[in-house]
């Protein structure tokens, strides 16, 4: 096999190696969408409970208050009573004044009382739009998750048929310039070969020495770009399908 027939066959491998790489590559951005609702959906309901809990202590409060007024009109009503069998005016004045600090306690229950129940409605509609939140993120997540388990089971029958589309591809490359392909592979961020445009590396877009880019020209020997390390081809020697002109 001549060498440019050496460079075609790279360049096929390199196209399933494309494949690969973004399919991965969409596989490992998919299950973030679902962690980024996951994570908005756990903040949601950390909130949902903090509100819970203060509806919870406001409604003990507004019940406290409530039997606690109750027992002081309880109490005011007995005085009342009371009132009308006293004997002397010191007794009386001394009852009226037990009834005037009945009076102004529950007159200042009444005030905490109100504070507690506009508290408790503003806590309450709050909570019906975390509610309401929390069911739609639910929903999506759920929805979410479906479409990523059919998504990673295509991507996954994809994945196994480029592999074997790999296999077949690795077949025609002599093993010194796979090994050589697999290394740099291994080293470097994708793409591995790349052509040279008007002595221009398209892998790190430098010009290559003019030296390199004559030999490169010949088209007797593969080399590496000097800059970035990546096999290099010239453009001119194979079409935009990779096929040699």
């Amino acid at each position: 096999m001549n060498l440019l027939k050496q460079i075609e066959q790279l360049i096929v491998l390199q196209k399933v190696d494309s494949e690969i790489y973004d399919l991965r590559k969409k596989l490992e951005e998919a299950p973030k969408e679902v962690s980024a609702i996951k994570q908005k959906l756990e903040t949601q309901q950390s909130q949902q409970a903090q509100v819970d809990e203060k509806i919870s202590i406001l409604r003990q409060q507004e019940q406290k208050l409530n039997k606690e007024i109750e027992e002081d009109n309880d109490r005011i009503k007995q005085s009342k009573n009371k009132l009308m069998l006293v004997e002397n005016s010191k007794e009386y004045h001394a009852m009226m004044r037990e009834m005037d600090n009945l009076e102004k306690t529950n007159r200042l229950r009444e005030e905490e009382k109100v504070a507690v129940e506009e508290d408790l409605a503003a806590q309450n509609n709050i909570k019906a739009t975390l509610d309401a939140e929390v069911d739609k993120l639910d929903q999506e997540l759920r929805e979410k998750q479906q479409h990523l388990d059919e998504q990673l089971q295509g991507a996954q029958a994809k994945l196994d048929e480029l592999y074997q589309k790999r296999q077949t591809a690795t077949q025609d490359i002599p093993q010194p310039i796979l090994s050589r392909y697999e290394f740099i592979r291994s080293r470097l961020s994708h793409p591995v070969i790349v052509p040279v445009d008007n002595g221009v590396c398209n892998g790190c877009n430098i010009s290559i020495p003019p030296q390199s880019f004559l030999e490169l020209q010949k088209g007797e020997q593969i080399l590496s770009c000097p800059n970035c390390q990546r096999l290099i081809f010239w453009d001119n020697h194979f079409t935009e399908n990779g096929e040699q002109n």
